[in-house]
């Protein structure tokens, strides 16, 4: 597992940039760990986030687009995929990763990728920021999000 040297930039500059947060609706206890670390992290350092759901994985990139395009600084994307039988895990992983950088990379709008790709759900909970979790991916995705958008904004304003 990862989790050994996270970076320490400094997002105290963001009091009132505006975020969307899109969160997937599978694994409920995963995604409420995720999303209460993003939001809750989004409140801490003052952040205005917006909360919008989606039914999967799959469906975030194309909501991330019409927050991108709707004028906020970072879009953080939250979801989780767990592997099965099948090659599902595969396609989902794939276009929500490739979805996601397209849309970070047409818009010029950073996403914060708060995707868990797992094995099994024990991983998922490990990383989903909940009480015992080893990790905090949707607290990551956060910062992430805000950090990028702060690098962006002193590139366009010398």
């Amino acid at each position: 597992m990862s989790g050994g040297g996270a970076p320490s930039t400094d997002v105290s500059d963001v009091a009132g940039m505006r975020v969307a947060i899109v969160a997937a609706s599978w694994h409920d206890t995963v995604m409420k760990g995720l999303l209460d670390s993003a939001v809750g992290y989004c409140q801490e350092v003052g952040a205005e986030a917006e909360v919008i759901r989606v039914p999967g994985t799959f469906e975030l990139p194309i909501v991330a687009r019409a927050c991108a395009e709707s004028g906020v600084a970072a879009v953080i994307a939250l979801g989780v995929v767990i592997r099965g039988g099948t090659p599902h895990f595969e396609f989902v992983c794939d276009a929500a990763t490739s979805g996601l950088t397209r849309v970070a990379l047409d818009t010029g709008v950073p996403i914060g990728f708060g995707v868990l790709t797992c094995d099994d759900e024990a991983q998922a909970l490990d990383r989903a920021g909940l009480p015992g979790s080893h990790e905090d991916k949707g607290r990551e995705a956060a910062h992430a999000a805000l950090a990028t958008a702060l690098v962006l904004r002193g590139i366009a304003t010398p």
